[in-house]
């Protein structure tokens, strides 16, 4: 068989994970630090802080509650920070320090909706779902209003931008009230919208108000007379406006001074308007590709960075005066479909999830690039070998190939269709760029050759992407095709389908050789081995199967996986496989021995992606857990550090026998304490018990340990202290301990406890085994002293 695999490597034995790649956004509040440094956003029960400039995880702030955040702010000074959980607590937290500084009852009667600062950063106010808006002094710490009267959820609270006015306002569905602190009264309800408010905005100067709603209107408010003084048709539902500084923006069509606002809605595309002719002076480009619909979008003035999010949970970041795009955060994959390295050396990975757009993450830096085009979820993703070039393959029967520049910049440079299905799997050449294969729910397989003008390195970056027409198409299957897998020389074709069989097929024609027949349910994936005549598939029925390329045999049979297994990958240079199931568990296979030696548990769901490294070294994979995870070959590394911990034994080991001969009994013992194995630390007991001396010795030498080796000792003493014949070394420690240290040292021991439960049970056995002995010999020696002999008889007279 091609089971001999020629020049193998040395066999993997473990994978460690390095990184992941999780949620931390899934929808709600999201907002920057006025520095711009900063980015805040409400993941569940916790909300996460980003570093912007690294994309990285700085800290996660969960309150003791563990109950979903509902909303949260950070205060105007960037000091303070409050989240509110479902279980109506409010936390006061020292952000960059993760600690809370104080919890107090909302005492709403449901959990709060909206939250605010007011410009000093000393008043908080709150509005509930029980339609009440509370007032709270942060720095005295005590409740100052409670406003009643609002009929409904109060969505929104904003305090007016001048302090000294203090006035407060508060939206529920389609009304705006305004409150006056002072008088604690309601002065007025603004009704102008016909649909939900969705966000209010303040001009520098305080006197005017921008209200925009989902009726697709925004309102321009004089908040001297609390009049609309315009109404601005925006034809979209509105889900942000924010009015921008009153400042020339050349580049956004603001050419005076005077008041102009941005606007975020259902068709996802940011536009300027200005408020005193209603007209849009701005529209931000289209982006390739369907997008989503933008719910959420804020301004940080001092750092003139517009941070905007996606209904699919990606955080854009912009800068304000040009609307460029800075940064991109990806919030949430939901579940992550197939995952691939990316780049020659491996520097980045690309990500496709329930989602029409890619995700491109540099490892390094965890920046993350966003990819427009597909205009249906993306299924499969392959990457040719030099690692610039990448195809996808979606829901909306297209392909699309894309380029990733030295500067780690990805751009789609061309595309094809042709399938009348969803095409759900895809496969690079491997000797060159040259072609690619697709599969899809129409059961046909494509071969789509690579035009020349799109490996010559002078194509144009923005330039149209070549339009790719298939060459062959081939019926291969009666079912769904769910993978094809093209072999190393690009001369063979593997497809493995629904209907439980794979097939093998020669290109470029796709003339069928043969099949291979033997799973019993649909078979998820087929892979060639890099170095034998061999195949792998990966089937519903929970198995692996190897087969030959000459006759179409069932060489092995991989049974391990509870449930599908959904991928499976050559390593070591194929003498081993990597596997992948959707019981959550990857497994490494030695191919020889049949054996599984490893299995590595890190997901919670089905386990759909899954790619090694060029350099074998690394393998990443992502799950219907919204996971993406790195892991490491850690099998060199394991066995140096066994190989050195063996050799430091041998060492440790012939010292310990030098200390005994000398007798140096105190550092015998520390040095087999230090080795943590009891039946050492026994032995240098019973040589210390040998010794003619050995009471005192004993006793001089274990009340010199330190309290850590004292503690290492008492918990050797339970175990020596199950065994009858070992139980008399247990027992004289025990009684160093007892009769020298007092009870409250004893009972300071860490682990003492467990450890006085643990010894009783036996000692007591050990004393009724002891008693019955000692109980035994008293009668033998009763016995002994009053055996009745008979007398001895009398010796012959003397003749």
């Amino acid at each position: 068989m091609a089971e001999t695999t020629a020049g193998v490597g040395r066999f993997k034995a473990n994978y460690a994970i390095e990184r992941k790649i999780e949620p931390f956004y899934r929808g709600g509040k999201a907002q920057l630090d006025q520095t711009g440094q900063h980015l805040f956003c409400v993941c569940g029960t916790k909300v996460n802080i980003l570093d912007v400039a690294s994309g990285a995880l700085i800290r996660s702030l969960e309150q003791e509650d563990q109950e979903d955040i509902t909303t949260f702010d950070l205060s105007p000074d960037d000091e303070v920070l409050v989240t509110a959980s479902r279980a109506l607590l409010l936390a006061q937290w020292a952000w960059r320090e993760g600690s809370v500084t104080r919890l107090w009852k909302a005492i709403h009667t449901a959990p709060v909706a909206s939250m605010a600062f007011d410009p000093t950063s000393t008043l908080l106010a709150t509005g509930g779902c029980d339609g009440a808006v509370r007032v709270w002094d942060i720095v005295r710490h005590y409740g100052t209003h409670h406003f009643r009267g609002s009929p409904g959820v109060v969505h929104l609270v904003a305090f007016h931008p001048d302090p000294t006015r203090l006035l407060l306002f508060s939206a529920v569905d389609t009304t705006i009230r305004v409150w006056s602190l002072q008088d604690r009264t309601c002065l007025t309800v603004l009704t102008a919208h016909y649909s939900t408010v969705t966000s209010l905005s303040f001009s520098a100067d305080g006197h005017t108000m921008l209200s925009s709603g989902r009726d697709k209107i925004c309102m321009i408010w004089d908040l001297q007379s609390c009049q609309a003084t315009r109404t601005v048709p925006v034809f979209e539902s509105m889900e942000a406006a924010v009015l921008l500084p009153e400042e020339p923006l050349p580049v956004l069509g603001v050419k005076n001074s005077g008041l102009h606002f941005l606007t975020a809605g259902n068709q996802g595309i940011l536009r300027v308007w200005e408020a005193a002719s209603g007209q849009c002076v701005y529209t931000q480009p289209q982006m390739p590709g369907l997008r989503q619909e933008l719910t959420h979008c804020t301004l940080a003035r001092k750092s003139g960075l517009l941070l905007s999010v996606t209904a699919d949970h990606n955080l854009l970041l912009y800068e304000a005066c040009s609307l460029q795009l800075q940064k991109q955060f990806a919030g949430y994959s939901e579940e992550v479909l197939d995952v691939r390295f990316l780049g020659p050396k491996d520097s980045h990975i690309v990500v496709a999830s329930n989602s029409n757009c890619l995700k491109v993450f540099e490892l390094q830096t965890s920046a993350c690039q966003i990819l427009y085009g597909h205009t249906d979820i993306v299924l499969a993703l392959d990457v040719f070998r030099k690692g610039w070039l990448f195809a996808s393959c979606a829901k909306d029967q297209s392909i699309r190939i894309w380029r990733m520049n030295k500067a780690g910049q990805v751009a789609c440079v061309a595309q094809g269709s042709g399938h009348t299905h969803s095409v759900g799997t895809i496969c690079c050449s491997r000797l060159k760029e040259s072609f690619l294969v697709t599969g899809s729910q129409d059961c046909t397989v494509k071969l789509w050759p690579l035009p020349e003008a799109l490996l010559s390195k002078n194509s144009a970056v923005d330039s149209d992407p070549i339009l790719l027409q298939a060459q062959t198409t081939q019926r291969c299957h009666d079912k769904d095709i769910n993978s094809v897998a093209i072999s190393p020389n690009d001369k063979l074709l593997a497809t493995s389908s629904q209907d439980r069989t794979a097939k093998l097929w020669a290109l470029p024609q796709c003339q069928l050789l043969g099949v291979f027949s033997g799973h019993q349910r649909g078979l998820w994936n087929v892979q060639f081995s890099p170095m034998d005549q061999v195949l792998a598939t990966a089937s519903a029925d929970g198995t692996i199967k190897l087969w030959a390329l000459q006759d179409f045999s069932c060489l092995k049979t991989f049974e391990g996986h509870d449930a599908s297994v959904l991928k499976v990958a050559f390593v070591s240079r194929g003498s081993q496989l990597l596997s992948s199931g959707s019981d959550g568990l990857l497994k490494l296979w030695t191919i020889k021995s049949n054996e599984c030696v490893r299995t590595l548990d890190a997901h919670e769901d089905k386990v759909w992606g899954l790619h090694c490294s060029k350099l074998d070294d690394h393998a990443v994979t992502g799950g219907s857990d919204s996971r993406v995870i790195l892991w490491k070959d850690v099998t060199e590394a394991e066995q140096a550090e066994e190989q050195a911990k063996r050799e430091e034994q041998v060492i440790k080991q012939q010292e310990l026998d030098n200390l005994l001969h000398e007798k140096q009994y105190l550092r015998a013992l520390g040095l087999a304490i230090s080795l943590d194995r009891p039946h050492t630390v026994l032995t240098v007991i019973q040589a210390i018990q040998r010794d003619p001396e050995a009471c005192e010795k004993l006793e001089a030498t274990v009340l010199q340990l330190r309290q850590d080796q004292k503690e290492a000792l008492l918990r050797f003493c339970v175990t020596w202290n199950t065994n009858s014949r070992h139980c008399h070394e247990a027992q004289a420690v025990l009684s160093v301990f007892l009769r020298n240290e007092a009870p409250e040292e004893l009972l300071a021991y860490e682990g003492v406890r467990p450890a006085l439960e643990a010894l009783l049970p036996y000692t007591e056995r050990h004393f009724q085994r002891l008693s019955r002995t000692l109980q035994a010999a008293t009668f033998l020696d009763f016995l002994w002293h009053n055996m009745k002999l008979s007398p001895l008889p009398a010796a012959p007279p003397a003749l």
